[in-house]
């Protein structure tokens, strides 16, 4: 199978694409026909209404549009109820979202011949989600990846966060953002099915300083993109970095060694004991951590070399810029070279982490499927690892009066 092999360059992964290949769709799937929201009390007003309107609409024209629906999908420990939407696009693309963690849960995408296939690893039930989730699917926050000894210093003041990663505080600490149950507002646009996710984080929470109002958006638009916008502010110098967490695996089943990746970065920031950065930039200039032009996942992740030893694979953060700016710019592209399915991961931030699913041991189980190793990989838009003890990366404080605010896109395509 032929795949789109594009040399990277910084006027190529602007906000301008002019090389693209048209997701193949499933020919006229579930054609005429409008996912209803749940009988759920309390739950299902707002999209009924927005149904109602999207099915006035295809009378009309008589052409698929998007929706949404939602459901209950359990209850916590605290009597919470935890609810969930899914938001379908107008050429049958799908997406499950719960309040639990922002999670995502099910992703169907097509593959080269147009049949759907869930593309993100997950777990059968909500009490699975609460006990034993690494991650799959959810919103990280408030800080994505390390901070070492769990530890910072804020305008002469030392701050404690959880240590819940050894000694280290890793993705927010032990009730991070993936362990939040976050209010959710589903709507439809013209061209986009939507859910708006809101969080208060209350001052001391996890240990960080101030209250922390978090706002989240995934749009899934009938460019077949995921659009995600996270903004963020506080009523007290603290700091942010939030991202999404989805594990893929684009052949929907089986290890991911053989994916071709190709990371549009010439640096990445080699890590220590416990995963966290040296402080360095270093070159990727051919070596396994060089992904430039596209390669198997599974090509040098044997080689004997220290950082991939360190992190049992690659568990690293690239480096796409060396500050942080409102550019659009493509991070990353994946392909399946069985399925012809390909995910390319746009981003405003200045690092992603590639984690190459060095962890999963076969323990977990979801979706008639045992997570064996390197079944699932992840690429998470961010600013790099232990930015607040690292003077030389890009900040991540966030101060009073001003706005936190970071995009991520997933777009969908196919092979040639």
């Amino acid at each position: 199978m032929n795949t789109r092999n594009i040399t990277p360059s910084p006027a190529l992964f602007s906000r301008s694409f002019s090389v693209r290949k048209s997701i193949h769709l499933l020919p006229g799937i579930m054609s005429g026909m409008l996912v209803l929201a749940s009988a759920t009390p309390g739950l299902a007003s707002e999209s009924e209404s927005q149904n109602k309107a999207s099915q006035s609409q295809m009378s009309n024209d008589m052409t698929m549009v998007s929706t949404t629906s939602q459901r209950h999908y359990g209850k916590l420990a605290n009597g919470e109820n935890v609810t969930l939407v899914t938001l379908r696009n107008a050429h049958g693309l799908e997406i499950d979202v719960i309040s639990y963690g922002g999670i995502i849960t099910r992703m169907m995408v097509p593959d080269a011949n147009g049949r759907l296939g869930d593309i993100v690893l997950g777990l059968d039930t909500l009490e699975e989600y609460v006990e034993s989730n690494p991650y799959f699917g959810a919103i990280i926050g408030r800080y994505g990846n390390r901070i070492a000894n769990g530890r910072f210093t804020l305008d002469g003041e030392t701050f404690q966060l959880d240590t819940n990663d050894g000694d280290n505080h890793l993705h927010g600490g032990i009730e991070g953002f993936d362990k939040k149950n976050w209010s959710m507002d589903p709507y439809v646009t013209e061209n986009s099915a939507g859910v708006v996710l809101t969080l208060t984080s209350p001052q001391g929470d996890q240990g960080y300083p101030g209250q922390l109002d978090t706002r989240v958006t995934y749009e899934l638009t009938n460019g077949n993109e995921l659009d995600m916008h996270f903004s963020a502010t506080t009523d007290k110098p603290t700091i942010v970095n939030l991202t999404q967490h989805s594990y893929f695996n684009l052949a929907g089943s089986g290890d991911i060694l053989g994916h071709e990746l190709m990371i549009n970065a010439g640096q990445f920031t080699p890590v220590g004991k416990g995963l966290i950065p040296t402080g360095e930039l270093r070159t990727v200039d051919g070596g396994p951590f060089d992904f430039r032009q596209p390669k198997t996942i599974g090509q040098d992740i044997e080689d004997d070399e220290e950082q991939l030893e360190l992190g049992l694979g690659y568990d690293h953060n690239f480096v796409l810029k060396d500050q942080a700016d409102d550019e659009l710019v493509l991070a990353a592209r994946a392909t399946d070279p069985i399925s012809g399915r390909v995910l390319e991961v746009l981003t405003v931030e200045p690092g992603v982490q590639f984690y190459s699913g060095n962890f999963l041991d076969g323990s977990l189980r979801g979706k008639d499927t045992v997570y064996e190793y390197r079944s699932g990989f992840c690429l998470e838009p961010q600013h790099f690892p232990d930015s607040p003890n690292q003077p030389d990366f890009p900040s991540t404080v966030l101060l009073p009066g001003e706005t936190y605010e970071t995009r991520i896109v997933y777009r969908f395509l196919t092979a040639e």
